[in-house]
């Protein structure tokens, strides 16, 4: 079995009560302050499976002090479920092939791979597992997850905007999100700290992660 299939899943046709695009953004504070979801999400709940194909697990790394350099994953796998009436009853949970890093220079890619960094012969997956989820505004998501790296797991808080809900020309379901975090890389083990002349760090401690995610409804389970 393939751990990291990327095969889309088979399309099926949208609830008419689906929102278009942009609908949540009328979800608004009641009366206590607290914010309360757009009802019409309620048509999105359900399995999702990440399209490869259409998003991004990427990140972006201060070079030198002077220029940024960006990369992605390029294999993983999905499991998230979406509940448009109780957002806290959401979840997801994303494992990424280490080996799959890619920032479009083969020598980068392969000091990253080794010991310096993800160190993929030991560690050869990462993983974010969510923990909690909470509407913060009428389109963002604060989602709490934990992060493993090298066998070290930390708390991360992912802010995840809602970007809408839209139905394929070829029948296929699709919801998208950007998400954001940043972490502190050393607090994973990734310690590589070669230095500049001028004292400072060749490569940032901050690191920010981004997910940029298109998600297909996945089709019931049988």
């Amino acid at each position: 079995m393939n751990l990291f299939n990327r095969v889309a899943p088979s399309r099926r046709s949208a609830p008419s009560s689906a929102p278009e695009l942009g609908d949540a953004r009328d979800g608004r504070p009641n009366s206590t302050g607290t914010v309360v979801a757009d009802p019409a999400l309620a048509a999105l709940t359900g399995e999702w499976m990440i399209d490869p194909a259409h998003s991004a697990i990427g990140f972006s790394v201060r070079h030198a002090m002077v220029s940024t350099v960006r990369g992605y994953f390029a294999e993983y796998r999905s499991s998230l479920v979406f509940d448009g009436t109780d957002p806290a009853r959401s979840r997801a949970d994303i494992m990424i092939s280490t080996a799959s890093v890619r920032t479009g220079v083969e020598q980068r890619d392969v000091h990253l791979m080794g010991r310096d960094f993800l160190d993929v012969r030991a560690y050869p997956q990462m993983r974010f597992t969510s923990t909690a989820v909470q509407l913060a505004e009428s389109d963002l998501y604060r989602m709490t997850g934990d992060l493993t790296i090298k066998k070290v797991t930390r708390p991360v808080v992912l802010d995840l905007t809602y970007i809408g809900h839209v139905t394929d020309p070829f029948g296929y379901e699709r919801v998208g999100f950007d998400g954001t975090t940043t972490i502190n890389r050393t607090e994973w083990g990734l310690t590589y700290d070669s230095r500049l002349a001028e004292g400072g760090a060749m490569v940032s401690e901050k690191v920010r992660l981004q997910f940029d995610i298109a998600a297909i409804r996945a089709e019931p389970s049988a």
